[in-house]
């Protein structure tokens, strides 16, 4: 077996995105406190917010610090309209 193989563990932490009245976008994960993008275009943010998390990451370990376990969830709720 190959010793130079890691095992790469895939961690899904829930992405808030939200369009601006000028049109471009935000997003920002809310179990990453002080994570938060901003673009123009909805594919950029979310290469951005992508990039973001893992920096963040990468960061709270070289520091020492927990890495946050996701735990927030979002659901969509239909309410009648007039």
């Amino acid at each position: 077996m190959d010793q130079d193989r890691q095992t790469i563990c895939m961690t899904s932490y829930l992405v808030i995105y939200e369009q601006g009245e000028d049109g471009g976008w935000g997003a920002y994960a809310p179990d990453l406190p002080g994570l938060g993008v901003a673009a123009e275009t909805r594919e950029e943010v979310t290469t951005l917010i992508r990039e973001g998390i893992a920096i963040h990451i990468a960061g709270l370990r070289e520091d020492g610090l927990p890495i946050p376990a996701p735990t927030t969830t979002a659901e969509r709720i239909d309410v009648p309209t007039p």
